[in-house]
């Protein structure tokens, strides 16, 4: 493996890990008021934050490639500030990502909390809890499958991700060029031989992440059966 190679799935796990840890803290107290909450514009902000799942990553890219150039109000915010624009950045790509995988984090916690119903939180009413303690009490022990669904699924959405990636941050080497960006390097230079270890070694590291997923869900529900 040359050193390009590893400098890009360093780069792209760095990035995952980046983009997992804050959807995590972001999506955790939005899905839980999405939960719970009776509001009537709830179909409307869930239909919002699902975009992603149907939107093609271009459409996506190009009105952040706006925003964030020169000209687009949070370029113009960030050139005052000193910042320049987060375009060609590492940190441009994490706010991209961040934004592209929301939502495959933000569902599965929202429908853990949900699927728990209303009696642990009328058992955290009776029992006098704040809703900080309820959360850390009752809804984390009980709904920890849900997070885990999540940081899974944000973090292997991220590595997967090509055309955002590709708008937002130019495929620079060694500051913003992903496994999945440079595997295209590798085709459009016909170069198979090191396409092929890299796609490889991507799907590879995919299938076990999953695997291990479906295995604790298996075996989790294994568990609850038995209790059942």
């Amino acid at each position: 493996m040359t050193e390009a190679q590893w400098i890009a799935i360093a780069l792209t796990f760095k990035l995952s890990a980046t983009v997992t840890f804050l959807l995590l803290i972001i999506s955790t107290p939005l899905a839980y008021w999405l939960a719970r909450t009776h509001n009537p514009l709830k179909p409307f902000i869930n239909a919002i934050f699902a975009l992603p799942l149907v939107l093609p990553p271009t459409v996506i890219g190009f009105y952040l490639l706006i925003a964030f150039g020169p000209n687009g109000f949070i370029g113009q915010i960030t050139e005052q500030f000193g910042l320049g624009t987060w375009l060609f950045s590492f940190t441009g790509l994490v706010i991209a990502s961040c934004i592209y995988s929301l939502p495959f984090v933000l569902q599965p916690i929202q429908n853990s909390i949900a699927a728990l119903g209303n009696n642990p939180f009328e058992l955290a009413s009776v029992m006098h809890l704040s809703t900080l303690k309820t959360f850390i009490k009752i809804v984390v022990p009980q709904a920890k499958l849900g997070f885990l669904t999540a940081a899974i699924l944000g973090f292997a959405h991220t590595v997967g991700e090509f055309g955002l990636v590709l708008i937002i941050g130019g495929n620079i080497p060694g500051q913003t060029q992903l496994v999945s960006l440079l595997i295209f390097e590798h085709i459009e230079a016909l170069e198979y031989e090191q396409a092929h270890f890299l796609s490889l070694f991507m799907l590879i590291f995919s299938f076990i992440i999953l695997f291990a997923l479906y295995l604790f869900n298996q075996q989790k529900n294994m568990v609850w059966g038995g209790v059942k």
